[in-house]
């Protein structure tokens, strides 16, 4: 006996096959994307680590220089009234 042909349509399959195919590609494009992103990422982080250290530096040098402003003056302050003890002396 032989079984009549049932005509099946393959359409949806086709179209099934063009969805998978197109889910693919965003698959792949997305994990492009995700690389490229992780790469910038690592790239930023170790942009950020080295401007923070040249902050730090900057910092420690604005108070060094700060420090050194301070004492300048205290020495200022010193000569200033060696000064007046010497123009006070008569000799």
């Amino acid at each position: 006996m032989v079984k009549p042909t049932s005509s099946v349509s393959l359409e949806p399959i086709d179209r099934l096959a063009d969805k998978v195919q197109s889910l693919i590609g965003v698959l792949e494009r997305t994990r492009a994307e995700l690389t490229r992103t992780v790469e910038d990422n690592v790239r930023l982080s170790s942009e950020i680590d080295a401007l923070r250290t040249q902050v730090a530096t900057a910092e420690d040098r604005g108070a060094e220089a700060h420090s050194l402003r301070t004492e300048r003056d205290q020495i200022r302050g010193r000569v200033a009234e060696m000064l007046e003890q010497l123009e006070g002396l008569t000799l």
